[in-house]
């Protein structure tokens, strides 16, 4: 083997490690986060407004840096084109889904989202030509069966409502198409700095008129944990989650990414638990085994069948 091959192969194995690595990172914080939106008792839109604001700032000064230092030019035109759609629908997304946190449980808001690898996988078909196996989309039935245990079983002490869970599902179509242009805009060579740049001072045009429809009066935080709560959901997922995400999108895709992510529900709902008090009811816990196991069956059996296909055609 020539050194060029073999410098091509070790760099595919490292992309092939720390592509799915970044994935969990970042399903890591987004677990974390919705713990941090809820601890404040403030409303969801507010904090989500807040958070995108305070990462718009780190993200620029970190542009004018890197322009001054290095001479990195600012972005293109282009890069405004191709991420502008992304980041509207990522500015309506996370302020209604912001709000439904703070009017549903987190067991019901993370289950409601993992539904994402059966709904992913068909769309990654349609605009990338990923090629899931169709027939692997079946175990799906397990997810939506666990979907409405989830949200039908719920203790009678919980706080999940209607409306907050109808606010998730709306947000959920939101990320959907999120991910999907996200994609689109890296596959054209824009890269994770310029996209967060561009990404987070749209998205909070996008997100404004849903904080001052939702709660103009207090718009402006008046407590501590507020301020704290938005600093560290900046830092957590306007920084770190959402960084690790989008450069995990250039090299792995979109169903994989939703398979790593299968995990997150659980993990969210486990430290709501802990540092919320938030309970589940027993009748619930077949749900969401049943969520879990249909994501990740939908996922590995399309990856198994299309590695088998492979090897058939070679």
């Amino acid at each position: 083997m020539s050194e060029t091959s073999h410098n091509e192969a070790n760099a595919r194995r490292s992309a092939t490690l720390i592509g799915p690595l970044a994935v969990l990172g970042a399903s890591t914080c987004f677990a974390l986060s919705y713990v941090v939106i809820k601890w404040p008792g403030t409303p969801g839109s507010v904090i989500a407004w807040w958070r995108l604001a305070v990462a718009t700032v780190f993200w620029w000064v970190f542009l004018g840096y890197r322009r001054i230092a290095k001479g990195v030019p600012l972005p293109s035109r282009t890069t405004w084109k191709y991420v502008t759609p992304a980041a509207l629908l990522f500015g309506a997304n996370i302020a209604v889904m912001f709000t439904g946190a703070t009017k549903t449980s987190v067991a019901h808001l993370e289950f409601i989202n993992a539904l994402a690898p059966i709904v992913l996988a068909p769309l990654g078909f349609l605009f990338f030509k990923e090629h899931p196996q169709w027939k692997a989309l079946r175990w799906g039935i397990f997810s939506f069966a666990g979907i409405a245990i989830v949200l039908s079983f719920g203790p009678a002490n919980g706080v999940a409502t209607l409306e907050g869970d109808l606010l998730v599902a709306t947000a959920f179509c939101a990320f959907l198409g999120y991910l999907l242009l996200t994609k689109r805009a890296r596959a054209h060579g824009v890269t994770t700095v310029d996209f967060m740049a561009v990404m987070m001072p749209v998205a909070m045009v996008a997100a404004t008129p849903v904080a001052l429809l939702i709660a103009y009066d207090s718009f402006i935080p008046d407590n501590p944990k507020t301020w704290a709560s938005i600093f560290i959901l900046a830092v957590l997922t306007g920084v770190v989650a959402h960084g690790l995400l989008v450069f995990a999108q250039k090299i792995v895709p979109i169903a994989t990414i939703s398979m790593i992510q299968a995990g997150q529900p659980a993990t969210s709902t486990f430290l709501a638990w802990v540092f919320l008090g938030e309970t589940i009811s027993i009748n619930q816990a077949p749900g969401m085994a049943l969520v879990i196991i249909g994501s990740i069956l939908v996922v590995t059996t399309g990856q198994r069948s299309l590695s088998s296909s492979r090897k058939f055609d070679s």
